[in-house]
């Protein structure tokens, strides 16, 4: 397992002693620092910032040197987001939230329906064969019960938590999440990421993350790599739980997981199901379909700053000047992938056109 050093606000010694901790705690581990500046016994492949440490965590990655990573503020495509893993306060039972940074989509309940698919492949992935499956009781969580109703009843296999409250149900209330009721609990990004904050510093005063595993792997139908978030502010012990559910996800084979859930629930209907929540306006899709991306290029620079209604939007009116770039979601919000030698012209393309 892969871990970048650069960039906690605690300093890279943090980071080192969360590593040696995973370490020493889990022998059949071997924890591989990336980054610069300090000592220790782990091995250490050098990188001299965030960005190289990045690119040396993705090739190890992609071939096959590492099994997993762990790491701060990585820029996920959409249709990726994390799957976080906290330990409840009343009654110490480890809970996953699905999810917790970065975007499955920019529709709100189609997001929550993916992040349904994403945080049971990751129960599954460590160890829980038939999670049980709760929705919080945020806006649009009657049309995630009803869509799920639908696909459970199509023949997806799907287990359905009941509230702890004397009304019952399967949309949770503050006191379930408490308590743990449901293995996977769902949510959007952003109130999962408050949600794993509250937990993980809710006894240190929230500058130190001193709880849980952190904001966990980042899950999407056809992602290739386990990449496992941590904040700038997770300390030591959340760093050592974070390396540990990162090889939990490797073990259990977490990328298997996910497209076997995806493909269970395409089967009951799903793209059907995604089809009819879609709310897109007929001339801008009309628009898009006219537009095809120039010839890909590698992206290592970052837009950010566009709302993520529009990042879609506005990804095409670069493509339509012939830019190559990618949606994706930084830890901060919503950004364009775009190559170095391309994001000045692009930033004055963005802001003619009102994005930014």
């Amino acid at each position: 397992v892969g871990l970048t050093i650069l960039g906690s606000e605690h300093g890279a010694g943090e980071l080192v002693s969360g590593a040696e901790l995973a370490q020493s705690q889990n022998r059949d581990v071997e924890v591989v620092l990336i980054g610069t500046g300090v000592q220790t016994d782990l091995e250490l492949v050098e990188a001299a910032d965030e960005k190289e440490a990045h690119a040396k965590m993705d090739e190890l990655l992609l071939g096959g040197g590492l099994d997993a990573g762990v790491t701060m503020h990585y820029p996920f495509p959409i249709g990726v987001s994390t799957v976080g893993m906290v330990l409840t306060p009343a009654k110490g039972k480890q809970m996953f939230l699905a999810t917790t940074t970065g975007t499955s989509a920019t529709e709100r309940v189609t997001a929550m329906l993916k992040n349904t698919l994403c945080g049971v492949a990751t129960a599954k992935a460590c160890g829980r064969p038939n999670p049980t499956v709760g929705i919080l009781n945020i806006d649009g969580a009657r049309q995630v019960e009803r869509a799920l109703v639908k696909l459970q009843k199509a023949g997806y296999p799907l287990s359905f938590a009941e509230s702890a409250r004397s009304d019952g149900g399967v949309v949770m209330r503050g006191n379930d999440l408490l308590m743990g009721v449901p293995d996977v609990m769902v949510m959007d990004s952003l109130t999962g990421n408050v949600m794993m904050k509250l937990f993980s510093a809710y006894s240190s005063g929230g500058n130190y993350e001193t709880l849980g595993l952190g904001y966990g792997p980042g899950v999407g139908e056809d992602y290739d790599r386990i990449i496992c978030i941590i904040s700038r502010a997770s300390g030591a012990p959340v760093i050592a739980g974070a390396i540990s559910f990162a090889s939990e996800c490797a073990r259990g084979k977490l990328l298997d997981k996910a497209r076997a859930e995806f493909s269970a629930a395409k089967k009951a209907g799903w793209n059907e199901l995604i089809q009819s929540l879609a709310v897109v306006d007929t001339a801008k899709k009309g628009e898009a379909e006219e537009i095809a991306p120039p010839p890909k290029k590698m992206v290592s620079d970052a837009i950010p700053g566009i709302e993520v209604m529009e990042i879609e939007d506005a990804v095409r009116v670069l493509w339509k000047e012939k830019i190559y770039a990618e949606s994706g979601m930084g830890c901060t919000g919503p950004i364009i992938m775009i190559a170095p030698e391309d994001k000045e012209r692009s930033v004055e393309l963005l802001q003619k056109n009102g994005y930014l």
